[in-house]
């Protein structure tokens, strides 16, 4: 009894550690692609910065050559400069907001900026439903490889955006504004603000996992149709272009 129970605890703990690391590897995964998107980020912010620099020397410059502006016009526009750039670098901040989405915004741009923003709003979720955000996000590489491929206004395309783009995120975002005292009270159905959250998030992201396998489904058909109009149209005539015993 005693080894059974001993296995029994041994079989838990493994699971839970299974558990852990796999939520942990989809943080982490989750963090390493933030990191990359705010180097690009940065890069072009500094771009712009060094843009708007450049036109405000001109701009400087042409004046002086008009009219001397002194030390206190080039004092003036050293300051011009400095507040441009601060503009530009705090104009980009990473509150919790929705992903900014325009109809001409690219499915693979829009899937990065869904996967930004559940980054950045994990924290403000419990621990159930940071593990459910962390399977979400760690499905997100693959369906942006999908829905990159094919056209924005195609259903399934469409069906994925206003998951990414609207409920979601709504959903997310009404959470965070009940206040966390009454996050355990329960609704007319005995469900609690926390488990509620936890059930819509696993349901969203079954829907985009049946997106995703109906898009796979849907390539594997085209593969399997193309595969066969290969073998029917050039199987025989590979077979009757074999050279007969007496040409050899």
């Amino acid at each position: 009894m005693t080894s059974e129970k001993t296995e029994i605890a041994i079989a838990r703990a493994d699971r839970v550690m299974r558990s852990l690391d796999e939520r942990g590897g989809a943080a982490r995964d989750a963090a390493r692609r933030e990191r990359q998107r705010l180097n690009a980020g940065l890069g072009k912010t500094l771009g712009r910065i060094g843009v708007a620099v450049l036109l405000i020397s001109i701009a400087t410059i042409i004046i002086g050559l008009v009219e001397p502006i002194g030390m206190f016009g080039f004092l003036a526009a050293v300051g011009l400069a400095i507040g441009v750039g601060a503009l530009l670098i705090f104009s980009g901040g990473r509150e919790i907001a929705a992903p900014n989405v325009t109809p001409d915004l690219p499915n693979g741009q829009m899937v990065a900026r869904f996967d930004s923003y559940l980054f950045r709003a994990r924290k403000a979720l419990p621990a159930p439903a940071q593990a459910e955000l962390d399977l979400l996000s760690a499905q997100l590489p693959a369906l942006r490889q999908t829905l990159e491929r094919i056209p924005d206004l195609d259903p399934n395309a469409q069906d994925a955006r206003r998951l990414m783009s609207v409920h979601l995120p709504n959903l997310i975002d009404r959470y965070v504004h009940v206040p966390a005292a009454y996050r355990g009270e329960r609704d007319g159905e005995d469900v609690s603000v926390d488990q509620r959250l936890v059930e819509a998030l696993a349901a969203g992201r079954q829907a985009l996992t049946e997106i995703s396998e109906k898009l796979a489904r849907a390539d594997m058909a085209a593969f399997e149709t193309q595969g066969r109009f290969i073998q029917s149209r050039y199987k025989n005539d590979v077979l009757t272009s074999e050279p007969t015993p007496d040409e050899r």
